[in-house]
C-alpha cells in the first residue's frame, strides 16, 4: 500500500514541477515527451522487441494514443490551469469508462453503473456551475485538458483490460511509446500555430536540466511503484488507493499554488470521488 500511496503522491503533486519548467522555459508538453522518451529507452534496453511489437500492432497502436493523449492532456492541464478542477474532471472517468466498457468489451450496463454516472454527473455540474453562466461546461482550456485526458485514462484501462494476455514489455512500451510520441506532435502542432495555441520550442535553462532529471525518475519510480502495490493487493484496493491522488493533488495546490477550496468545490468533489469510490468497489 506504501507503494501506490508513493505513486498517488507522485501524481498528485507533479502539476507543481511541471508549472516551475513551464516557467523557466520547457513546455509541459515537451517536458513529457522528454520523461516519457527515458521510460522508454529503459524499457527497449529491457526488451528492444517490445516497441517492435508496439509498432506492428493495431490494438497497442491504439494503447499508446490513448496513453499518450492521457498524458499529454494531465500534464498540460494541470502546469497551467486550476489543479483542483483539472484533477476532478479527470476523474470522471467511471462515466467514460462504462461506455468504453459496453462498446469494446461488451460488458452490460447495469442500473448501478447508471446509478453512478448520474452521480459523477452530479458532481461535474456542481464543480462547473457559475449563476448566470448558462450550461456548466469547463470553461478554460486546462478544464478541457483535464476532461479529455480523463476520457483517454478511462480507454486507457479498459485496452489494458482487453490486451491483458500480451506481453507486459509491449504493452508498456506501447504506453512510453505514445507518452514520448503524442505530446511532442501536439507540441509541435501548437508550435506550428494549430489549434489558436502557441507552445514556444525548448528553452530550458541550464539550470532546468536537474529539475527536469529528478521528474524524469520521479515518474520512472511511481511506475515501478505502482507495478510493485498493484501485483501484491487486490484491484479494488488498488482503485481506492490510487484515489488519494486527489487529496494529494488539492492538498499541494492550496499549500503551494494559493488556490481555495470552495464549498460548491468540496460538494462537487466528494461526489465524483464517490463515484469513483464505489464503482472500485462494486462486484465484477
Amino acid at each position: 500500500m506504501a507503494a501506490l500511496l508513493l505513486n498517488a503522491f507522485i501524481w498528485g503533486v507533479s502539476w507543481w514541477p511541471f508549472r516551475w519548467l513551464n516557467e523557466h522555459g520547457l513546455h509541459s508538453l515537451w517536458a513529457t515527451a522528454a520523461i516519457y522518451l527515458l521510460a522508454w529507452l529503459l524499457v527497449i534496453a529491457r526488451d528492444p522487441l517490445a516497441t517492435l511489437a508496439a509498432m506492428r500492432n493495431p490494438a497497442l497502436l491504439a494503447l499508446a494514443g490513448a496513453s499518450g493523449v492521457t498524458n499529454a492532456c494531465f500534464n498540460w492541464g494541470v502546469a497551467t490551469g486550476d489543479v483542483v478542477r483539472v484533477v476532478l474532471l479527470f476523474y470522471l472517468m467511471p462515466i467514460w469508462s462504462v461506455l468504453f466498457a459496453r462498446v469494446l468489451l461488451n460488458e452490460p450496463i447495469r442500473l448501478r453503473s447508471i446509478g453512478l454516472v448520474l452521480l459523477a454527473v452530479s458532481g461535474a455540474v456542481i464543480v462547473l456551475w457559475r449563476p448566470g453562466a448558462g450550461m456548466p461546461l469547463p470553461e478554460s482550456r486546462a478544464d478541457w485538458l483535464g476532461l479529455i485526458g480523463g476520457v483517454a485514462f478511462a480507454l486507457t484501462n479498459i485496452l489494458l483490460r482487453r490486451l491483458s494476455a500480451r506481453p507486459s514489455g509491449a504493452l508498456a512500451g506501447a504506453m512510453f511509446a505514445g507518452g514520448t510520441i503524442m505530446p511532442a506532435c501536439v507540441a509541435l502542432g501548437m508550435g506550428s500555430g494549430i489549434g489558436g495555441a502557441s507552445v514556444p520550442w525548448p528553452a530550458l535553462a541550464s539550470a532546468g536540466y536537474a529539475p527536469l532529471a529528478l521528474l524524469a525518475l520521479g515518474f520512472v519510480a511511481a511506475n515501478l511503484a505502482l507495478q510493485y502495490g498493484a501485483a501484491r493487493l487486490p484491484a479494488r484496493v488498488t482503485a481506492v488507493v490510487m484515489l488519494s491522488e486527489v487529496v494529494f493533488a488539492a492538498g499541494s495546490a492550496v499549500w503551494l499554488g494559493g488556490e481555495v477550496l470552495t464549498a460548491q468545490l468540496v460538494l462537487g468533489a466528494t461526489l465524483i470521488i464517490g463515484t469513483s469510490l464505489m464503482s472500485a468497489l462494486q462486484p465484477r
